[in-house]
């Protein structure tokens, strides 16, 4: 289905921001195909999952938003093999609790992390001294410039901290993991600690996960924290009260404004630590000289 004007900052952990000129949500193979033909190679465009780790201008983006269905979500579990083939749509926290189901470890710290698969893959997302690389075979994804899909090993996603090789024209339709067989009641334990964790160190409300990477050797949080932002505010965005590393939305705020606040603690950080902060966060609808330091 295609529409214009399609909500896009609403669709947003953040929940701030504008729409894209054009949305589609695909549901077959068969319209990935069809998307290779009609949307022009000069034409912008943005995959969206669960909507967190992305930060939406107020003027939207001049491009397409595709959105791949629940079609593009089975779990396939195989445990003699200790595999799960996953789809680019599943929900990283049922990933992680179905896995524990099926008595398998390694993908525990998934569960807190509020993504798709599609998406940790392509970011190489992780926590808890873990990621997306650690347990990712292969992972298909279809290149809308070509109209092929293509089988990716490990090696060829070339995967880095938070980042892999992919283009934005690359869609991630579907992952296989390779795990190892665990005890059914320890993972359950550890997937209730995690979640304990993540609620008694990280802020709820409108927000897109950490804003930046950690530098080698070093805590994001720690340095916004040493440089005095922690608290700070511009307009309708604040970095957390409760983890420095993460910027809150007001109801109703402006993409805009987290911007402006993400660049002023970068400058902070820099002045006071000598460090230049990289973003986590995908800065889309931005002018170029806005988007600093980072991978838009």
């Amino acid at each position: 289905m295609t529409t214009f004007d399609a909500p896009f900052g609403s669709r947003t952990t953040l929940r701030v921001g504008g729409d894209a000129r054009q949305g589609i949500d695909v549901t077959t193979a068969d319209e990935l195909f069809a998307l290779s033909e009609t949307i022009a190679a000069t034409t912008p465009v943005y995959v969206i999952g669960r909507g967190s780790n992305t930060l939406v201008a107020d003027a939207g983006f001049d491009g397409v938003l595709i959105h791949l269905g629940e079609s593009f979500s089975e779990i396939v579990i195989d445990e003699d093999a200790a595999t799960i083939r996953v789809g680019a749509a599943a929900d990283l926290p049922v990933v992680a609790r179905r896995s524990v189901d099926a008595s398998l470890t390694g993908f525990e710290w998934a569960v807190g992390v509020p993504g798709s698969i599609g998406g940790a893959v392509k970011m190489n997302a992780g926590g808890h001294g873990s990621s997306m690389s650690e347990s990712v075979v292969s992972a298909t994804v279809f290149d809308l410039d070509t109209g092929e899909f293509l089988s990716l090993g490990n090696d060829a996603l070339t995967f880095s901290y938070r980042h892999s090789g992919l283009e934005s024209r690359q869609i991630v339709v579907e992952a296989t993991l390779r795990l190892s067989p665990g005890d059914r009641e320890e993972g359950a334990a550890m997937l209730k600690d995690i979640v304990q964790w993540r609620r008694a160190n990280q802020p709820g409300g409108s927000n897109c996960g950490s804003v930046f990477t950690n530098p080698p050797h070093e805590s994001a949080g720690r340095l916004i924290e040493q440089a005095g932002c922690k608290g700070m505010r511009i307009g309708s965005a604040q970095v957390s009260e409760k983890h420095a590393n993460f910027i809150q939305a007001d109801p109703g705020g402006s993409g805009d404004d987290v911007r402006r606040l993400l660049e002023k603690v970068r400058a902070m950080v820099l002045a006071e630590c000598g460090i230049e902060l990289a973003t986590e966060v995908k800065m889309v609808g931005f002018s170029p000289d806005a988007v600093v330091g980072g991978r838009s």
